[in-house]
């Protein structure tokens, strides 16, 4: 009898809601960061790279570099406001605006693989796509798109945990409760 193995997106989806949601929480004002730090860099950090590095035992090759990736996000961005708040190395809203640039390069390559993946996780991706584009337009221009990003991020978290639930209840249930959709490209 082969043992079953658990899931491991379902901590890396988690870790990636719960702190992208914080962080809106935070972009459109209604908590400091404190709390945002403390999760980017335990579950969104953390979590996501021990579910990144289990994903690559799986041969799951999108949800090891999706997961470790965004785990090193959070982690390098992280770092980058203690280094702000202890003012050892001090980045500017144009040099986080540049990381943030970098960050929607690789946003835009998963978001055309993951439409190869299904529905669910295709408009995760294509809400963070224009998240990410919209703290990039924030930090180089108009500050009021940090906030915009904000409110579009909100369903995007939400989104990534959907997608946790769909992979928990459906396995528990025996069957396909949460649907994810099929690919938009087969």
């Amino acid at each position: 009898m082969e043992k079953k193995m658990g899931n491991p997106a379902v901590v890396g989806l988690a870790g990636f809601g719960l702190t992208t949601l914080l962080l809106q929480f935070h972009n459109i004002g209604l908590c400091g960061l404190g709390p945002v730090v403390a999760m980017g860099f335990v579950f969104g950090g953390l979590a996501q790279l021990i579910a990144g590095f289990q994903e690559q035992k799986m041969g799951n090759n999108f949800g090891y570099s999706a997961f470790v990736a965004y785990g090193s996000f959070w982690i390098g961005l992280g770092i980058i406001w203690l280094l702000n708040f202890f003012k050892v190395y001090e980045s500017s809203h144009t040099d986080v605006g540049y990381f943030m640039l970098a960050w929607t390069l690789y946003t835009l390559i998963m978001f055309v693989a993951s439409l190869r993946v299904h529905k669910a996780m295709a408009i995760t991706f294509g809400l963070l796509l224009i998240g990410v584009i919209l703290l990039v337009v924030g930090h180089f221009g108009n500050p009021i798109f940090k906030q915009i990003a904000g409110y579009e991020l909100i369903p995007c978290a939400l989104m990534a945990w959907y997608m946790m639930a769909a992979i928990i209840i459906n396995d528990l249930a025996g069957k396909k409760v949460l649907p994810v959709g099929k690919p938009f490209i087969r």
